[in-house]
């Protein structure tokens, strides 16, 4: 656990929590990415600005924090653009086949004692153990 950074960890746990609760009590609506994500690339009667925001705030967080003197480790993408063509359209399909994405079940369902998301949330720990153990050990990486 070298690279374990409790400070870091626990602020930005407390701002993605602090960000869905007042997304929900604001907005009224759950902080599932891959839904606020689709509703810009296919706008509904019900789009607004605060799709825009949320993910323009997703991506000024860590610019802010890194802007403030924190700390963000250096990006290494190794794969080659086919396979990370394939890994993007195997999460859309499964947020399609789960009805949401990890952010969706994960943090706004398990809050909620949703058990569809508690089922949701293990399939998708599951599968993320079970590829990178195919991955790294039968595969080779």
């Amino acid at each position: 656990m070298e690279n374990f950074t409790p400070g870091s960890a626990l602020t930005g746990g407390v701002l993605i929590g602090l960000s869905t609760v007042l997304l929900m009590g604001l907005v009224g609506r759950i902080a599932g990415i891959s839904g606020i994500v689709n509703g810009l690339l296919w706008p509904a009667a019900d789009w607004a600005g605060w799709r825009l925001a949320f993910l323009i705030g997703l991506i000024a967080g860590p610019v802010a924090w890194r802007t403030a003197g924190g700390f963000v480790p250096p990006v290494e993408i190794t794969a080659q653009l086919p396979v990370l063509l394939a890994g993007g359209l195997l999460v859309g399909a499964g947020t399609v086949l789960g009805s949401g994405c990890t952010s969706g079940h994960g943090v706004c369902g398990l809050a909620r004692l949703s058990p569809r998301s508690l089922v949701s949330t293990l399939i998708f720990m599951a599968v993320g153990i079970v590829t990178v153990f195919v991955i790294r050990h039968v595969i080779g990486d």
